[in-house]
C-alpha cells in the first residue's frame, strides 16, 4: 500500500484522515503538540502531559464510523460548564488516565490506538515540552499557541517569523514515517499554529530531505485573523515552502466551490474571507495546481472528507 503522511493539526486534518482511511492506504497523521489552551492546555500545566487535542481528533478521525458509535461519542464528549470538569474533553482525561497507566503519552495513544480500533497511526510530531512563538512585524512577541490563534494583540499586524521556544526534536517514529513515505500532505490548517510549528522541530528538515516523497498541500478555504489577513493561495504556499527550505510543492490542492453570500457576511463579522486562487501567481510554486470542489457548507465552510480524498488518491 502506498504511504501517506498527514502533517498537521485542527478540523481540516481531521477531515483529511476522515476520509482517507476508506481506501486501500497506509496512513499515518502527525500533529502538533504545542497547543496551550482550553482542555489540553489546563491538563498540560496541571500534569505536564503532552498536548492531547489534535491527537484526539487524529484519533476519533482514524476510527471506525460503523457498528457501536459509543466509544466515539465519548472521545468527542465535552464537560457543561456547570460542572467541575468544565470544558474538559472526556478524551483528553482518558489519554491523561492512559498516560499514567502506561508511563507515558506515547503508550497512551498506542493503547487509545487499539482500543479505537484506528486505520493507521498518531504520531505526536514531538514528545518535547516547547511554546510557538510569533514575532509580529513590529517587532512585538506572542507566545503560546492559544495567543496567536486568538489574538489579543492588534490581529492586523502581520506575523514575521514563528519559532519554538525552547526547541523541540522530532519524535523518532515521526521521522521515520516521513522519510518512508510515498505522499506527504500539509494542512489544511491554521498556518502558523496547525502547520509550520510541526516544520520547525529539529531534524524535521532531516527527514524531509531524506525522504522521496511527492509533497501535497491543502490550501485553506478561508483566510484567519491575526494569521493570514489578505492572504491568497500563493501566500500560503510561498509562506510555508519558506520554512520548508523548499522552491516548490509537487502539488497544490484549491477548492473552486463559491460560497452562499449568506456564509460569507458571516464569516466577515470574524474578519475572515474566502482565498482567493491567484493561479497564475501560484504557479511559481506548485508543479501542478489541482482546481476542485472539495468542500461543503451547511452553517460552516469546510472540506469535505470524501470530495477531498478522492481529489488526493487520483495523485496515485
Amino acid at each position: 500500500m502506498k504511504k501517506i503522511v498527514v502533517i498537521g493539526g485542527g478540523s481540516g486534518t481531521f477531515n483529511v484522515l476522515k476520509g482517507l482511511k476508506h481506501y486501500p492506504v497506509d496512513i499515518t497523521a502527525v500533529v502538533t503538540t504545542f497547543d496551550n489552551g482550553g482542555s489540553t492546555g489546563i491538563l498540560r500545566d496541571e500534569f505536564g502531559m503532552l498536548p492531547s487535542g489534535d491527537i484526539r481528533r487524529s484519533l476519533i478521525a482514524l476510527s471506525p464510523e460503523t457498528g457501536n458509535s459509543t466509544l466515539r461519542d465519548l472521545f468527542n464528549f465535552r464537560f457543561k460548564n456547570n460542572s467541575s470538569l468544565r470544558g474538559h474533553s472526556f478524551g483528553n482525561l482518558f489519554l491523561q488516565a492512559l498516560t499514567s497507566i502506561t508511563g507515558n503519552e506515547i503508550g497512551a495513544i498506542k493503547k487509545a490506538s487499539e482500543i479505537l480500533n484506528i486505520k493507521g497511526k498518531v504520531l505526536p510530531i514531538s514528545i518535547d515540552d516547547a511554546n510557538v512563538c510569533a514575532e509580529l512585524e513590529n517587532g512585538k512577541i506572542i507566545r503560546g499557541e492559544t495567543n496567536i490563534d486568538i489574538p489579543k494583540h492588534n490581529g492586523a499586524i502581520k506575523i514575521k517569523s514563528l519559532y519554538l521556544e525552547p526547541q523541540a526534536t522530532i519524535y523518532e517514529e515521526a521521522h521515520r514515517a516521513i522519510v518512508d513515505a510515498d505522499l506527504i500532505v500539509f494542512g489544511p490548517g491554521d498556518l502558523y499554529t496547525s502547520i509550520i510549528p510541526n516544520v520547525l522541530v529539529n531534524g524535521f528538515a532531516d527527514a524531509l530531505n531524506q525522504s522521496k516523497a511527492k509533497l501535497l498541500y491543502i490550501t485553506n478555504l478561508m483566510t484567519k485573523w491575526g494569521e493570514t489577513n489578505g492572504f491568497v493561495a500563493s501566500d500560503f504556499s510561498r509562506i510555508l515552502l519558506s520554512y520548508l527550505k523548499k522552491n516548490k510543492f509537487d502539488y497544490v490542492i484549491c477548492d473552486s466551490s463559491k460560497f452562499s453570500d449568506t456564509l460569507i457576511k458571516k464569516y466577515e463579522e470574524e474578519k475572515s474571507f474566502p482565498v482567493l486562487i491567484d493561479k497564475i501567481k501560484l504557479k511559481k510554486y506548485a508543479e501542478t495546481i489541482i482546481l476542485d470542489k472539495v468542500s461543503y457548507q451547511s452553517d460552516i465552510i469546510r472540506h469535505d472528507a470524501k470530495k477531498l480524498s478522492r481529489v488526493m488518491l487520483k495523485i496515485f
